[in-house]
């Protein structure tokens, strides 16, 4: 918990303080007066102004925020020879580039990671597709286990996250993707995935609908550990028993046993267990647990792992690495992607075509914050980068009191050739932070849900 706050206190810090940094240096760089920049609000910890006349430079207590202030005479009497440097004196297109520049640095810093991202190189699994669950889109278009996806719509696909970035991508911009696999006898062939419109606006039965898994290498169905006061303590699971059917079904290995209990949130599972040469049949009820792939079953057992199972695993491992000109281009290719994806999912959002469900609030953000900064600096780093870029698209949308909205004020000031009256703009200000304040209690109602499940 302390690490999962901490690491959403950097993520977050990060990101508004290089946002407030944009407006700051803009702002400087054509001649305005700035007289603060703040990171964070509330009681101030720290401060520093370089000279009288100077900037002052603040962290505050409260890192959820910052702000940059500049001289502006509609907050106050500005002295004659410092007019010409206020914000409102300015010509319309430099007011415009500050108030643009906040969100322009956060498309840069999400470049900048994305960049630094290729050229660390991601570590994972091929994208070999494990078991095809009958009934599924992947089993219809003729997709089979062993197969490796190497490329979606011609773009390669060195390693499972990847490839299911690119699979999103794809679906999300028509409901299909055009799927380059090799079979494990060095068979190339091209498949077409096609996902019905309902589906892409429920991710948790598009997953369960498309049926694409990674392949594992089988474990055998033994039960190394079982944790106190869980679903399998209570039934009676020891360290040792074989795990040889699960509702009637024949178990080969672990992972099927996995799928049975993930699926069965809540639901009574018959268990049949070979111990010490007898047979036992355990019912029991996995416990529901909300996970980012929506609601599963667990039971509370681990696997008895062999020494040669992980240099199988690491084996089925690479690593997707590129150099500084190749990363450059990919990273500009993401960073338009990810905002195209940002701009349509708030169009999907806003005409009903996809599921409220799917926004996520401080405390999804700070649960995946610590579970990528769990998975090493580069799954951090990117995550940060998506972060950047939802952040950036989402303050450039016209409503009154985001940066966008100051923009939308300056465009009908350059239509009309006059600004909107200050009764005007203060009454659509109010009106976009009730907007504001409403989405941000409803996305915390959300998160709060997911917690609870």
């Amino acid at each position: 918990m302390v690490s999962t706050l901490f690491f959403f206190l950097i993520a977050v810090g990060l990101l508004i303080t290089f946002h407030e940094f944009g407006h700051f240096f803009v702002a400087q760089k054509l001649g305005v007066k700035v007289l603060r920049f703040s990171v964070g609000f509330g009681p101030v910890l720290w401060r520093y102004r370089p000279t009288p006349d100077g900037t002052e430079y603040v962290i505050s207590a409260l890192p959820l925020g910052g702000y940059v202030k500049m001289l502006d005479e509609r907050e106050g009497v500005v002295p004659e020879r410092l007019r010409p440097y206020a914000f409102n004196r300015q010509p319309l297109w430099k007011r415009a580039a500050i108030v643009a520049a906040g969100p322009l640095f956060n498309l840069i810093l999400a470049f900048l990671f994305l960049w630094l991202v290729g050229i660390l190189g991601e570590k994972g699994l091929r994208p070999i597709v494990g078991e095809v669950p009958p009934g599924t889109i992947a089993e219809e278009v003729g997709l089979e286990p062993g197969d490796e996806i190497i490329a979606i719509d011609r773009k390669e696909t060195p390693i499972w996250s990847v490839a299911l970035e690119r699979l999103t991508a794809s679906l999300l911009e028509d409901g299909k993707a055009l799927l380059t696999v090799r079979s494990p006898q060095g068979e190339v062939r091209t498949v077409v995935l096609t996902v019905p419109r309902e589906l892409l606006e429920d991710p948790k039965r598009l997953r369960s609908r498309l049926g694409l898994r990674p392949y594992l290498p089988p474990l055998e169905p033994v039960v190394a550990r079982v944790l106190p006061d869980s679903p399998a303590d209570r039934a009676g699971i020891e360290p040792g028993d074989r795990i040889v059917a699960a509702n009637g079904r024949k178990i080969q290995n672990w992972q099927e046993v996995v799928a049975i209990i993930q699926e069965s949130p809540d639901r009574p599972v018959q268990l049949q267990i070979e111990r010490k040469g007898k047979r036992l049949l355990i019912e029991l009820v996995p416990e529901a647990v909300e996970t980012e792939r929506g609601k599963i079953g667990r039971i509370g057992v681990q696997a008895e792992i062999p020494r040669h199972y992980e240099e199988e695993i690491a084996a089925l491992q690479t690593t997707y690495r590129l150099n500084p000109f190749a990363a450059f281009s990919a990273a500009l290719t993401q960073l338009f992607q990810y905002s195209w994806l940002t701009l349509k999912m708030v169009g999907q959002l806003i005409v009903g075509q996809a599921s409220l469900k799917q926004l996520g609030g401080p405390v999804s953000i700070a649960v995946y914050a610590g579970k990528t900064a769990a998975l090493g600096m580069v799954a951090f780093l990117k995550f940060i980068a998506l972060l950047s870029i939802s952040l950036g698209i989402l303050n450039l949308l016209p409503i009154p009191v985001l940066d966008g909205g100051h923009l939308m004020f300056f465009a009908i000031e350059g239509i009309r050739g006059r600004p909107l009256s200050e009764e005007t703009i203060v009454w659509l200000q109010q009106l976009g932070m009730t907007l504001l304040l409403i989405l941000m209690l409803l996305v915390l109602y959300l998160d709060i849900q997911k917690l609870s499940r």
